[in-house]
């Protein structure tokens, strides 16, 4: 995890080298590495059982909290989401550390439903589970929602909901499709959708962000230009490239070389934490690291993919690389939660049929 941030402050030093304020962004998010690093160490002394009693009231706090962000938050201007909001003079995401005790409910009452499995404790579950997405949904933070029901869906696939409610959902999502399009969806996000079907339509506007960012990437071909010798970057012509789109930086300067060894840190981080989660001493453990590798691995695989043109546009950051106090203190926390489970796992690998 260190090694792979220490790459991650590499790249996002270049990053912001050619912009204003720069030094100012690498050097908090070096601060914020420091005090998520120890966050992590002193989460993974505590037993994570603990979490089963401070659990609720920590996610009563932060849902206190993105109801707060609704009336006195704000955001980005263009889109209209209003996701922050001012502590000590600091700038603070309350959906970052939302999504972990969004993690933890999750994992109480799933280990409740395979200790007793009843109709009372899955109505809680979706409930619980129900009310920071749609509080997150309400912040037209759509991005940050997926992450949420992404989340949700590998914690229930792992305690073992039949294929039938996975099947009925899709179902019910592609019939209301036109239903969402006509009425849910706002201006940006349709505008969004047809960017990723279609970027060649509107090079110059809405397409020029996805454009470009292949564009870049492909441009670093095998070996990279080398750090801080971008020519896209450096100039400006890929936007919010300290953020959204720092993967670009990591094509074009580090090429294909650089990028594969970067999936290789992602692919090594999640495995490990998979392998926790299979060897954890009981399931609440296992539900614990199953949802916070899953929150995870929404964030890799839908950041990269978006730059490449896999995916659409989301406003998701690269995990422990990209630009972002809150999200390197939150996701340092989750890491905690992992080692924790992780110092106390037992020898051998769950059994089948546990």
């Amino acid at each position: 995890m260190l090694a792979f941030s220490l790459l991650g402050l590499m790249v996002l030093n270049s990053a912001t080298r050619s912009i204003d304020g720069g030094t100012g962004i690498t050097l908090k998010q070096v601060l914020s590495l420091i005090i998520g690093v120890v966050l992590a160490l002193v989460l993974s002394l505590i037993d994570y059982k603990d979490l089963r009693i401070v659990g609720p009231f920590l996610y009563l706090g932060t849902t206190a909290l993105l109801v707060y962000v609704l009336f006195k938050g704000f955001g980005e201007e263009t889109t209209g989401a209003k996701s922050w909001m001012m502590i000590a003079g600091f700038s603070f995401q309350p959906s970052e550390v939302a999504k972990i005790t969004f993690v933890i409910m999750a994992a109480l009452f799933l280990d409740r439903l395979k200790e007793k499995s009843g109709r009372l404790n899955m109505l809680k579950l979706i409930v619980y589970s129900a009310i920071p997405i749609a509080l997150v949904m309400a912040q037209n933070d759509t991005g940050t929602a997926m992450v949420f029901i992404f989340t949700f869906a590998v914690m229930v696939f792992i305690y073992g909901l039949p294929y039938k409610y996975f099947l009925a959902a899709g179902a019910a999502f592609v019939l209301s499709t036109p239903f969402l399009w006509k009425f849910a969806l706002r201006p940006h996000q349709k505008k969004r959708i047809l960017t990723y079907l279609f970027p060649e339509s509107d090079p110059t506007d809405a397409g020029y962000q996805i454009l470009h960012s292949k564009r870049t990437i492909g441009s670093g071909r095998l070996f990279g230009k080398g750090l801080y010798k971008g020519i896209q970057t450096q100039q400006g012509f890929v936007p919010v490239k300290e953020s959204d789109f720092i993967f670009t930086v990591i094509g074009e300067e580090l090429g294909f070389i650089g990028a594969v060894g970067v999936l290789l840190f992602i692919f090594f981080i999640l495995l490990r934490c998979i392998h926790v989660a299979r060897n954890s001493r009981d399931q609440f453990g296992s539900f614990l690291v199953t949802g916070l590798t899953g929150m995870l691995a929404f964030h890799f695989i839908e950041n990269i993919g978006m730059t490449i043109g896999l995916l659409p546009i989301a406003g998701i950051p690269l995990p422990f690389v990209s630009a972002g106090g809150s999200a390197m203190i939150s996701n340092y926390i989750a890491i905690g939660i992992v080692l924790s489970v992780s110092m106390r796992r037992k020898k051998t690998i769950f059994d089948s049929s546990q």
